[in-house]
């Protein structure tokens, strides 16, 4: 998806809204109709079905009516993919949406004349029901079939257009790279290049503490309650941006200067699990783990590695962690003993001293490089590789 930003003016995020509350109620009500089924009874409707009902729905409903049928036909859709998702094991299943939480809605039969350059940084989408919509012009528009409009909790627009980018090709040099996640070391390379997501500045975290301690003393439901809120999530969202665009760059010149990319395969879900335990059987350490659970999820872990895979397809393989951390990358040595500290790897067979995330992410560069031998039949560097004879090559002559 390429995201802008939109720019709509008072009355057309008005307009917006009424869009958004119109979707996420059409949702709530295929939420409702799924959630009466049980093994046993008639099959909830489908989407077909769903769509006949949405017709009788908006007769009986003058709110329904003044809205977009495209946007309300779009959340049944969009709750039947959810479905599937959820069937095949993919995803959790589709649950009530609240307001102010995870807003938007969808446009589909975009016409090539929908888009349009205004200026060198501005640019106009048109609507159903709200017209022209100003949005940052930041990179060339490419012609889409649909687009998603959605709103953040810090009250930011923006308009997705629904575009599969073309994958970044392979230098062709050969050179592999490994990848070691951390937490005080976002990335280690094994190049030696250690790389930290940027995040708050230390002014802008001093607010953030005070804001958080105004929220826990304001009145629920309150004004000011709404508006520390609000403070709060410009901040968090100042920090996703910068997690993001540290992502899309660091991925983006990992595909660009490597031909083999190794990263650990990691369980992030399970790892970031809470300690708490039960009552009759709790947790150790819950302090300890939330906080350990806060900086997996502010380095980006789980987001750099779908990027890579979104950009350098077929080159980017996963390896087992384990024991990647302790072993020495000279002589091939496993021993705990060797993980002096966090940042420290000290070999107890050899004496190799180096950086413990950098001897990390070098045996995962030497796996991958033997991974990709194994794949291709031939060297990763350049060599020869072995295929099957071409029939044409063979009637020459």
């Amino acid at each position: 998806m390429s995201r802008y930003r939109l720019h709509p003016s008072p009355a057309q995020e008005a307009a917006l809204m009424e869009h958004c509350g119109q979707a996420r109620y059409v949702w709530n009500l295929a939420v409702e109709q799924h959630a009466h089924w049980r093994p046993g009874r008639t099959p909830a409707p489908g989407f077909t079905e769903q769509c006949r009902q949405l017709t009788e729905a908006r007769a009986a409903s003058p709110w329904l009516a003044a809205g977009s049928i495209i946007v309300q036909q779009q959340a049944l859709k969009d709750f039947r993919q959810a479905m599937a998702n959820f069937f095949g094991t993919t995803h959790r299943r589709p649950r009530w949406r609240r307001r102010g939480r995870g807003e938007g809605f969808r446009i589909v039969a975009v016409k090539p004349g929908d888009v349009r350059r205004l200026s060198r940084k501005v640019g106009q989408v048109r609507i159903p029901k709200v017209g022209w919509v100003r949005f940052r012009w930041s990179r060339p528009v490419e012609e889409a079939k649909s687009f998603r409009v959605t709103r953040d909790a810090a009250g930011r627009w923006h308009v997705a257009f629904a575009i599969i980018p073309e994958p970044i090709p392979a230098p062709g040099t050969g050179a592999v790279v490994g990848v070691d996640r951390g937490v005080v070391v976002s990335a280690a390379l094994s190049t030696g290049e250690p790389l930290t997501v940027p995040t708050l500045s230390p002014g802008q975290k001093k607010r953030l503490v005070r804001l958080q301690r105004a929220l826990a003393r304001a009145r629920s439901g309150s004004k000011r309650r709404a508006k520390v809120k609000t403070a709060i999530a410009r901040l968090k969202a100042r920090e996703g941006d910068r997690r993001k665009n540290w992502v899309e760059q660091t991925s983006t010149d990992l595909a660009r200067r490597f031909d083999v990319i190794g990263i650990e395969d990691l369980k992030i879900s399970a790892m970031v699990r809470s300690a708490k335990g039960s009552i009759t059987a709790p947790g150790r350490n819950v302090r300890q783990k939330a906080g350990l659970n806060r900086g997996i999820l502010a380095s980006g872990w789980g987001r750099l590695a779908a990027r890579l895979e979104h950009k350098a397809p077929g080159r980017v393989w996963k390896i087992d962690p384990r024991y990647t951390s302790q072993t020495c990358n000279a002589c091939k040595h496993v021993a705990r003993e060797s993980r002096e500290s966090q940042a420290l790897f000290s070999c107890v067979a050899c004496g190799h001293r180096d950086h413990a995330d950098v001897n990390a992410a070098k045996n995962l560069r030497d796996t991958a490089a033997g991974y990709a031998v194994a794949a291709r039949g031939g060297s990763p560097l350049g060599g020869p590789a072995n295929r099957e004879p071409q029939r044409d090559l063979l009637l020459v002559g």
